[in-house]
């Protein structure tokens, strides 16, 4: 097949983690080509017409789509998706809608909650009232991903609605734009990895095993959080006492079990398709919490799916394969 992979234009100032697409963009070419298909990088920006006029031209059989932005805002990223919709052309990942959905934090919350999935109460600035019994809050992005301008600083505690809405608008410009606060769970942080299956294309994922991301040596008085530096600065000490674990003890077998059902939920919930990640945190009662659910996520070699993938003994070319059937199952009809 002749497959196209689409990205964001990366510019040569870029952020580690706008760069970091360039990565999924390589790897992912190697592993289609010893597949035996035949690929096409392809960036794109907000011209979207300069877009279909390339696509047209280059006539791909599926679009691998790793955009995670458009004009360096995540707000954006579903319309590369609604434009191969559009072309009918079939592409990977999850749909326009779910790309829309779930790159919305906020949106996301409100559909857990309505489909009774648990996920920290939050306040944004539209709330009149806290929720009760909530004093510690981490303030967040609506929009972007990979932890942009998330640092300590983000985690406030306060009773005061008005203080924390102040605290909301404080941080706005750094983390994007448009943000809220979430109710912060200071405990344990995991994450689950979901893959099509080999057996049923379109059908249910495989639920891969959950890793923890433990926090090693930080003190008493730093808030645990998978942050900016913690991602993508590599002479951190966050980023160098982050330790990712899959061995989990057997008394964690009913967790783990718990993890992997809400996970399968969340894609059930959004129609999600291909991969997909969901992100959680487990508090001190042992009670989960979703906190993100990340479609399309991150490919790269030393990221946190690829990791699953290796503790699960599943070749990336193996799962690149299964991630592409599942896109020629999902295509829209001509």
């Amino acid at each position: 097949m002749r497959v196209v992979i689409l990205h964001q234009h990366v510019p040569p100032d870029a952020r580690a983690d706008e760069q970091d697409v360039l990565v999924q963009v390589a790897e992912v070419t190697a592993a289609l080509r010893e597949l035996g298909h035949e690929t096409e990088p392809l960036s794109c920006t907000l011209a979207l017409d300069r877009l279909q006029r390339e696509l047209t031209a280059s006539r791909p059989d599926v679009v691998f789509n790793l955009v995670e932005s458009l004009d360096a805002t995540g707000r954006l990223c579903s319309l590369p998706a609604a434009l191969l919709d559009h072309l009918r052309l079939p592409y990977t990942g999850i749909s326009t809608d779910a790309l829309f959905t779930t790159c919305n934090k906020l949106l996301t919350k409100r559909l857990l909650t309505l489909a009774g999935v648990p996920t920290p109460p939050w306040v944004d600035l539209a709330t009149t009232r806290a929720p009760a019994g909530v004093e510690r809050w981490m303030i967040k992005s609506v929009w972007e991903d990979s932890s942009v301008g998330i640092g300590p600083e983000c985690v406030v505690t306060t009773h005061d609605i008005d203080a924390l809405r102040r605290e909301i608008n404080g941080v706005a410009a750094r983390l994007g734009g448009e943000t809220f606060a979430e109710a912060f769970i200071d405990g344990r942080e995991f994450n689950v990895a979901l893959l099509a299956r080999d057996d049923a294309p379109g059908g249910e994922p495989e639920v891969l095993p959950p890793a923890e991301l433990q926090f090693v040596d930080w003190a008493a008085d730093r808030p645990r959080i998978y942050d900016y530096r913690a991602k993508w600065e590599a002479d951190s000490f966050e980023y160098q006492h982050m330790q990712r674990r899959f061995d989990a003890p057997a008394s964690d077998a009913s967790l783990l079990a718990e993890l992997q059902r809400l996970a399968l939920r969340c894609w059930r919930c959004f129609r999600l398709r291909g991969y997909a990640r969901v992100d959680f945190r487990v508090d001190a009662s042992g009670a989960p919490w979703v906190l993100e659910i990340n479609g399309n996520p991150c490919l790269s070699h030393d990221g946190n799916f690829a990791a699953t993938l290796e503790w699960a003994k599943i070749p990336f070319v193996d799962a690149v394969r299964r991630i592409l059937a599942d896109a020629n199952v999902s295509a829209p009809a001509a």
